[in-house]
């Protein structure tokens, strides 16, 4: 537990830096465009005045580096945003007082970006209004120390609209691009969900098909193979009229185990299920079973309620998977087969009075898949078995489930 916390912790962190780096890449452009538009508004304004061409050489080199430092903002963080901000504040200041007539508008027009930044690398009211204030005294010092006393009032409010116009797109924008950023986020995590139920979905289809080959194809062939060898038996001892009888059963039993492939590739095909009456099919089935193997069935259905195709299915391969194990294994001369519904739920059962056996080795065996079947559709069905076996006493397998209605 504390490891997948850690690493569910590492995940969040990970979205977390993966969302403040496309917040700080999705801006930069709109910034650097603002930029230009002040390195542009400060040369023109100089040279209007007075042409000063080291100092607009230097000017623009400095400028470079700011912008240079905005493309590689995550990097720089890295060290630390405080030190960032330093380092750009630096910048700015050393760029105005290289254009004496322009340093006001420099101050004014980059101070602002720089404000407006710190909203998306933090989104924290209280350090943006620390960067704020620590600008907002600085820039106050510069003028005085400039004595420039005449325009300080028109310069310090018009930082301060410009600081409030660019704080306030500033969250529009950081407002839409986490929109953006959640919105690509979900649906990312929707396309692994999606995936992951493709895969699931391919499982369980392998899972049906195991199902579906194992209670036809296998099954079928081990009643042929057991009626076969019961014609062996009476044809050695000279019985030919009752050989003939058993190869007419098994003629009807292979007939059956063709029906019931194709309706296994039917039913992958499309998932309708045919209209059988479940109680009728039962005994059938009990009879068939009968017939191949000579032990004597009882059946005992009471069935009030109406039965659905997906209980059909399931519940007629759990009964036959039943009755092949007891005719393979139990060395049985009678069965039992029980079903009855009560208040909501069917219990099928099917007990015999073989040579009984252990279910934890069987199961654990390779080759023995028909418990393992019995254990999934019971599964599917949403109910419960139980199985009871006892070294020459016999066994007891019960299934309860919820008697679904047809919709």
């Amino acid at each position: 537990m504390g490891k997948e916390s850690n690493e569910h912790d590492q995940d969040v962190d990970l979205k977390i830096n993966d969302s403040e780096n496309d917040r700080l890449n999705i801006s930069r452009v709109p910034i650097i465009l603002w930029i230009i538009l002040i390195y542009f508004d400060g040369i023109v304004f100089q040279n209007v005045s007075k042409t000063l061409p080291l100092q607009t050489i230097l000017f623009s080199l400095v400028m470079m580096l700011h912008v240079l430092l905005y493309w590689h903002v995550r990097k720089i963080l890295q060290y630390g945003s405080w030190t960032y901000f330093i380092i750009q504040a630096g910048i700015i200041f050393s760029s105005a007082l290289l254009l004496p007539d322009s340093f006001p508008i420099v101050l004014v027009g980059l101070i602002p970006i720089l404000i407006g930044q710190s909203i998306g690398i933090y989104y924290q009211i209280k350090k943006v209004v620390m960067i704020f204030f620590g600008f907002y005294l600085i820039f106050c010092l510069a003028l005085v120390w400039r004595h420039d006393a005449e325009n300080s009032v028109l310069f310090i409010a018009l930082l301060i609209l410009i600081v409030i116009v660019v704080a306030a797109y500033s969250v529009l924008f950081y407002r839409q691009v986490n929109a953006r950023i959640r919105t690509q986020n979900f649906l990312n995590e929707l396309e692994l969900a999606h995936q992951k139920v493709e895969e699931l979905t391919l499982a369980n289809e392998r899972q049906r098909m195991a199902r579906d080959l194992h209670d036809t194809l296998a099954q079928g062939l081990a009643g042929l193979i057991m009626q076969m060898e019961a014609v062996d038996a009476h044809l050695t001892k000279g019985s030919s009229q009752r050989a003939h009888e058993i190869v007419q059963q098994s003629m009807s039993q292979a007939r059956k185990a063709l029906a019931d492939s194709r309706r296994a590739i039917d039913n992958l095909r499309s998932k309708s299920a045919s209209e059988v009456d479940f109680a009728d099919a039962v005994r059938e089935e009990a009879q068939r079973f009968t017939m191949a193997t000579g032990i004597r069935t009882a059946v005992d259905i009471k069935i009030k309620s109406s039965v659905s195709r997906l209980l059909i299915e399931h519940g007629l391969h759990i009964i036959s998977e039943c009755l092949t194990n007891v005719a393979k294994h139990s060395h049985a001369k009678n069965v039992w087969i029980n079903i009855l519904d009560n208040q909501g739920m069917i219990s099928m059962g099917v007990r015999d009075d073989g040579k009984g056996f252990n279910p934890d080795n069987i199961a654990k065996q390779a080759g023995h898949y028909g418990l393992i079947g019995i254990h999934e559709r019971t599964r599917l069905l949403g109910g419960t078995i139980h199985i009871n076996s006892t070294v020459q006493e016999g066994t007891s397998i019960k299934v309860e489930a919820p008697l679904l209605k047809e919709t």
